[in-house]
């Protein structure tokens, strides 16, 4: 997957807002038919939604786009993939889902779409986000359900359906979801998923701890962050930015690494630290992500 640092949830049936949501700079939007379309409003946001795709699409705008369907427990799921599978969709961002076989049935339906519409069989991509109990004791076999899977969301905000379904009291230091959000990186790791987001911090005004839930969840090894307002998306760029020193560093690192492996050493000491090769395959790894970042930026 791109190096999404920011995902922006978009309501589908505004699309208007799906215009303001790109000037923010997100890495990618969301467009939503799920939580935040009201039931009456369901067709009409299908429409909308499949005519937004296909307008920025042809205007060749640098974020990609996604859609959340309903999930399939809704019944409506079907009549989302058919209007909203064409030309210019990354992806569908997955809500409760429960199990892997649930994905193995989505993954037959994209692929039957795919090959009706012309499109590049397997290139509608799946995040999975863990919103039920199910699914989060289940997380590492659905990780690795579809070959489509191409990120795994953590999704942690107050009063929502994780929190329902486990019923813990969120807060902002976040260790009551401490384990999940750790066993979720490390289902998306052994898949070998290396993006997974983060989410959701839905205080709007609060942007200090907006930043502070992004630091958290980059420390946990979460590449980016899933956003539901735009005041948020150049936060998340920030954070999930590794740093021009940070970046100078690593290649100081390798360096002094080749240097004194040159000399015949295995080892060094680099500023004070012992270095060896598994050190600069870090450095390797981080700038390697920097320079995939400024590409796709």
């Amino acid at each position: 997957m791109k190096p999404y640092r920011s995902m922006l949830f978009v309501p589908g049936h505004k699309p208007s807002w799906a215009d303001k949501g790109l000037a923010s700079g997100a890495d990618a939007l969301i467009l939503d038919l799920e939580d935040s379309v009201p039931a009456a409003d369901k067709d009409e946001a299908r429409l909308v939604v499949a005519d937004t795709i296909g307008r920025l699409h042809v205007d060749g705008v640098r974020a990609d786009l996604w859609v959340r369907p309903n999930a399939s427990v809704s019944g409506i799921q079907g009549k989302d993939l058919e209007a909203v599978i064409r030309p210019g969709l990354a992806g569908l961002f997955l809500p409760k889902v429960f199990d892997a076989e649930e994905l193995v049935r989505i993954d037959a339906v994209v692929s039957h779409i795919e090959a009706r519409e012309g499109l590049e069989a397997g290139s509608v991509g799946l995040i999975v986000s863990y919103e039920t109990a199910v699914s989060m004791a289940h997380c590492e076999e659905m990780a690795a359900a579809t070959p489509r899977i191409r990120s795994l969301l953590g999704a942690t905000g107050p009063s929502a359906d994780v929190g329902r379904e486990l019923g813990f009291e969120f807060t902002p230091a976040g260790l009551e979801t401490l384990y999940l959000r750790s066993r979720i990186v490390l289902a998306a790791r052994a898949a070998g998923l290396h993006h997974p987001v983060a989410g959701v911090w839905q205080d709007i005004k609060d942007l200090d701890g907006a930043r502070q839930f992004c630091l958290d969840n980059k420390q946990l090894g979460y590449r980016g962050m899933v956003c539901i307002h735009p005041s948020h998306i150049a936060i998340a760029n920030e954070v999930f930015t590794p740093s021009a020193d940070q970046v100078d560093f690593y290649r100081r690192m390798i360096e002094a690494f080749k240097v004194a492996e040159a000399a015949g050493s295995a080892a060094v000491d680099f500023e004070g630290q012992h270095i060896d090769i598994a050190h600069v395959k870090t450095a390797e790894g981080i700038i390697e992500q920097a320079e995939a970042i400024a590409a796709y930026a």
